[in-house]
């Protein structure tokens, strides 16, 4: 798997580090390098890529800054010279954190789990069924079926096309690792919806069939983007 990536980092000798041993792992396809975040910002606006290693520290736009836009869509792994910034980092969903001086070993151990990560995510994207844990079996689902799945308190309704609604207590954390954003995607704390099976958006509400499910403000960027892929 070829892993493309870019580096921001303000420091020209953590630049080169990084540089290098980027260029010793044949996977990995540099794209560009930026010494600021806000330059590296509009490049990931157009430009797919798949990871970001990124300098904490970086004049007046930081790298945690540029994580809060919520433009990145990428695997991050964050490299600064401060021990404090690794719980901030796992809360924006960072894959890894590497504190300078870093060997070779450890960034390795870092790319792995981004391989890790993308090679799940690619699994899941193919997937085609999957299976649901209910009260007494594990029904199978075929996720092209799904209409939409509503959380009601503790369970969770997956309605469907051709059959009965199944509920589960599986969580929507756990659907969601299960189901491929491409197909079924959240759109709300108590929603997620089959892209597919959408007749109308208007403003902040989706229609399918005679439900109408609202679009929350935290899952509203992704879901756009989402739909303005499938147009």
């Amino acid at each position: 798997m070829t892993i493309s990536c870019i580096i921001a980092e303000d420091e020209p000798l953590a630049m080169e580090r990084t540089k290098s041993y980027v260029q010793k792992l044949p996977y990995l396809q540099l794209l560009a390098t930026f010494d600021n975040a806000m330059d590296a910002l509009l490049f990931v606006k157009d430009n797919p890529l798949q990871l970001i290693f990124l300098d904490i520290n970086m004049g007046d736009f930081s790298g945690i800054q540029l994580l809060e836009t919520k433009s990145i869509q990428s695997e991050v792994i964050i490299i600064t010279a401060y021990h404090e910034y690794a719980l901030k980092g796992y809360e924006l969903n960072v894959t890894d954190y590497l504190l300078k001086p870093y060997t070779f070993e450890r960034f390795i151990q870092a790319v792995e789990k981004v391989q890790q990560k993308l090679t799940n995510q690619n699994v899941v994207a193919d997937k085609k069924i999957v299976f649901i844990k209910t009260a007494y079996r594990l029904e199978q689902l075929l996720l092209s079926d799904v209409l939409y799945i509503e959380g009601m308190r503790d369970y969770r309704k997956i309605v469907t096309l051709n059959k009965a609604p199944i509920m589960t207590l599986q969580t929507f954390s756990s659907l969601e690792l299960e189901m491929p954003a491409r197909l079924i995607c959240r759109v709300h704390k108590s929603y997620m919806v089959s892209l597919d099976k959408i007749e109308s958006v208007e403003k902040d509400t989706i229609r399918i069939q005679q439900q109408l499910i609202p679009i929350s403000e935290t899952y509203k960027k992704i879901f756009f983007e989402l739909i303005n892929k499938m147009s």
